[in-house]
C-alpha cells in the first residue's frame, strides 16, 4: 500500500468525522498535503508546523476567528487533538497528529468558504489552494498540479 492511499484515507476518515466529506474536499486536502509537506519534509520546520505547514499564528486565528463562532464544529475538530497532548503544547498537535493537523487544515479551507471544484479537476483544486492557503511566495496552481501528478505516478508504479 503507497504512503499517499494512507494519506487519503486519514484524510477521509477525518473529513467523516467532521461530516465535511466529499471526493473534492478529500482531492484538495490530498493535494495541499502533498505539496506542502513537499516543500519541506520537517514536520517543526521554522514557524510552519507539519504537513500542512500550519503556522501558529494561523492554528490560533482559526480557533479564535472561525472555530470560536461554530461552537458544535469546535467540538468536533478538539475531540481529534490527544486530550493531554493539545493541553501541553497545542500547536505541536500539527506536528503529531495527523487527524487534528487534516481538520485544522480544512478549517482554513471552510474558514474562507472555498467553492469546491469537481474532484478530478486537479488543476481547478489547485487554484482553490492557491486562493485560500497559498502564503506569500509559496508556490502555485502549477506546483500544485504537478506535485499530484508526480504522486500519481508513483502510486501507479507501487
Amino acid at each position: 500500500m503507497c504512503s499517499t492511499c494512507d494519506l487519503r484515507g486519514v484524510i477521509r476518515a477525518t473529513l467523516r468525522e467532521l461530516g465535511d466529506w466529499s471526493p473534492a474536499a478529500e482531492n484538495l486536502l490530498l493535494g495541499t498535503a502533498l505539496l506542502e509537506s513537499g516543500r519541506d519534509p520537517r514536520l517543526r520546520a521554522g514557524r510552519r508546523l507539519g504537513i500542512y505547514r500550519i503556522s501558529p499564528a494561523r492554528h490560533r486565528a482559526i480557533w479564535d476567528h472561525y472555530l470560536v463562532a461554530h461552537p458544535e464544529l469546535a467540538s468536533r475538530v478538539r475531540g481529534l487533538a490527544g486530550q493531554h497532548a493539545f493541553l501541553r503544547d497545542p500547536h505541536g498537535e500539527l506536528a503529531t497528529n495527523l487527524k487534528y493537523a487534516t481538520a485544522v487544515a480544512w478549517m482554513r479551507y471552510r474558514q474562507r468558504q472555498v467553492k469546491l471544484p469537481d474532484p478530478g479537476d486537479i488543476e481547478a483544486l489547485g487554484r482553490c489552494w492557491e486562493s485560500c492557503y497559498r502564503c506569500r511566495g509559496g508556490g502555485s496552481t502549477a506546483d500544485f498540479v504537478a506535485r499530484w501528478q508526480a504522486a500519481e505516478h508513483r502510486s501507479r508504479a507501487a
